[in-house]
């Protein structure tokens, strides 16, 4: 079953709105088989919306359309329906009736004709009733594919979605099953991961489909199984995920979608009864903000110092004058002195601290833009590692986050073995 997904609204096509909707729905017919062929955004023009339907009649079983159902002269999605189906507008009773409790009950006020038009559909669709809001949502079949408008409002659709139109489509298609591993990888880019991975890609069958997932500092590897035979379908993902675990397995630290590094250091600290603090300068507490956005931080988290300025690093800290005005700010000398500090402060078994210069120009110490060093301290030694993010700004924070966390997990790693 192939689909194909429509947003509506010029606020989408001139960047003032991120296009949400689309990425939810994509999600939501993926897990049930349902393959999406394309995700297009249009203008608040029926001719526009009426144009996609002709080109997409009879391509795919399914065309998703998302906005334009509001009580604005503007929102021209049910007369672009009308028009395509040879249809009328009528007033559905139930929409109506709900349309008024909402305005009257809820909001306490009259209920004008703006709203009562609200309930207006066309003759022939099947209404889809939204109980989060006040335009219903339509689900209306010609020849071989099925055309559903959903309002745009996010969680409108959101509930028209997961309520009406997945168990509609599960009851009504026999769709393949679509299966997906994600592996997640930490310290390698993109290209020479596929360089190490090449013969074991070359070797999926074809109903195995591997993409790429890269962002700063990390990879995910999204390993896709599409077919009938769905224990066939995940004893095939368990098998190349085993094998490509024996190629990579020094990268790889999890399996789940959700499982990211911060989860996964999170669960190595308590396995091992060992605490972390942090002292951050460039990265403004961003590791510690990423840290405790982990449910149960506190167990093995103890807190951080942002020493963003140089007289916090010298009266919170304790860090000698002479040794900053010796290295400067930005230098290995510091980065272990912090680590050190907080360390000792904080009585935790691993410290990070970050110094750097993030940009967007050469600031105190002279250092180049992009330059971070990290330092890690742990119950025996401090490590301290100097990188080069080049730019822009907030890349060159997220990217020495990722880091940081990176040379902590590679170190608590070595005492699992």
């Amino acid at each position: 079953m192939k689909a194909t997904i429509i947003t509506i609204g010029d606020e989408i096509l001139i960047g003032q709105i991120v296009d949400t909707n689309s990425a939810f729905i994509a999600k939501s017919l993926d897990r049930i088989g349902v393959e999406i062929n394309e995700i297009i955004s249009i203008s608040d023009s029926k001719e526009h919306i009426m144009e996609a339907f002709y080109k997409l009649q009879n391509t795919v079983d399914l065309v998703v359309v998302t906005g334009g159902l509001g009580p604005t002269k503007d929102d021209v999605t049910k007369k672009a329906f009308c028009d395509y189906f040879e249809d009328e507008l009528v007033v559905d009773e139930m929409v109506l009736a709900h349309v008024t409790q909402l305005i009257e009950g809820y909001f306490k006020r009259k209920i004008t004709q703006i709203n009562k038009d609200q309930a207006l559909v066309p003759s022939k669709c099947t209404v889809l009733h939204n109980q989060m809001g006040t335009a219903p949502g339509m689900w209306m079949k010609k020849e071989n594919t099925v055309f559903v408008s959903l309002p745009g409002v996010p969680f409108e659709m959101g509930y028209l979605m997961d309520n009406e139109v997945i168990p509609k489509v599960i009851k009504e298609y026999k769709r393949p099953y679509i299966i997906h591993k994600t592996i997640l990888t930490y310290g390698q880019g993109e290209s020479l991961v596929a360089e190490r991975i090449e013969e074991w890609e070359d070797s999926l069958p074809e109903f195995l489909k591997l993409a790429y997932l890269p962002s700063p500092g990390k990879l995910r590897l999204r390993l896709s199984a599409r077919g009938t035979d769905k224990m066939k379908l995940e004893e095939a993902i368990e098998e190349y995920v085993c094998s490509l675990d024996a190629i990579i397995h020094d990268i790889i630290v999890g399996f789940e979608e959700d499982e990211t590094i911060e989860v996964v250091l999170g669960k190595l600290l308590t396995k091992q009864s060992k605490t972390l603090s942090t002292a951050e300068s460039c990265t403004g507490g961003k590791i510690a903000q990423t840290l405790t956005a982990v449910p149960g931080a506190s167990k093995y988290f103890k807190g951080s110092v942002v020493s963003y300025d140089t007289a916090v690093k010298i009266e919170v800290l304790g860090l000698s004058e002479n040794l900053i005005e010796e290295h400067t700010v930005v230098s290995a000398a510091v980065a272990s002195a912090m680590a050190l500090s907080v360390k000792r402060i904080m009585k935790t078994d691993y410290a990070i601290a970050t110094t750097g210069n993030a940009g967007p120009t050469k600031e105190e110490g002279n250092a180049e833009v992009g330059t971070v060093f990290i330092a890690l301290a742990t119950p025996n030694e401090v490590i301290v590692e100097e990188f080069n993010f080049g730019q822009p700004r907030d890349k060159v924070i997220d990217r020495a986050v990722v880091k940081s966390l990176e040379i902590l997990q590679k170190e608590i790693l070595k005492k699992e073995l």
